[in-house]
């Protein structure tokens, strides 16, 4: 099948990705606009993957004051350049994720970044709880991992679902910016604020 300019349109819309990657997409799809846009979105997370070891030193700080004025957050964001920062994409990223930090509290941004004492806090109470539970030996470590995992999913803002689309995490949400905006992107640091909050 023939590739028409409607047809890179609409894919460029639905994706946003470049004229000639929608329109090498559609070829090697064989003009199929569903499967050309998984077949983009494959190639620009694999390409994301790659860029994840380079240096982002710009970037913008992103804030987010909630109705009532009782809730607050501030999420600083990088990338490589000044450029790709100041784009709405980017700055609209960095707005969602001080969303983000508001609605879900995260306590930290990875499960690497969780301090050494509170995961072993943690795997004590879930062994002390499946053993009074009356789960044998051999299978509490399983157990253990599996409410770690869960610990991590609630308290790590990487792990946890993207507000806006509970079916990604923030990690799926960063990798997809990091393929549409051709840079790497770190969360660096972030803070929320809660009126008579102790922290």
């Amino acid at each position: 099948m023939a590739t028409t300019a409607e047809m890179v349109k609409e894919l460029r819309q639905a994706t946003g990705a470049g004229v000639l990657d929608c329109r090498k997409a559609l070829e090697a799809c064989a003009g199929d606009i569903a499967q050309a846009a998984d077949y983009l979105r494959k190639k620009g997370l694999a390409a994301a993957e790659k860029k994840a070891g380079r240096a982002a030193n710009e970037g913008t700080i992103g804030s987010y004051i909630h109705t009532g004025s009782r809730l607050a957050a501030l999420v600083e964001l990088n990338c490589e350049t000044d450029f790709v920062a100041r784009t709405d994409e980017f700055q609209e990223l960095a707005h969602d994720l001080a969303m983000q930090v508001v609605a879900a509290s995260p306590r930290w941004i990875s499960a690497e970044d969780v301090p050494t004492e509170v995961v072993d806090i943690e795997k004590d109470t879930y062994r002390r709880e499946a053993l009074a539970e009356g789960k044998s030996e051999r299978i509490v470590d399983r157990i253990i991992e599996g409410r770690l995992a869960k610990f991590y999913d609630q308290y790590c803002l990487l792990r946890q679902p993207y507000f806006r689309d509970p079916d990604i995490t923030i990690a799926d949400l960063i990798k997809q910016k990091i393929a549409q905006l051709g840079e790497n992107i770190v969360v660096r640091r972030f803070v929320r604020f809660e009126v008579g909050g102790s922290e």
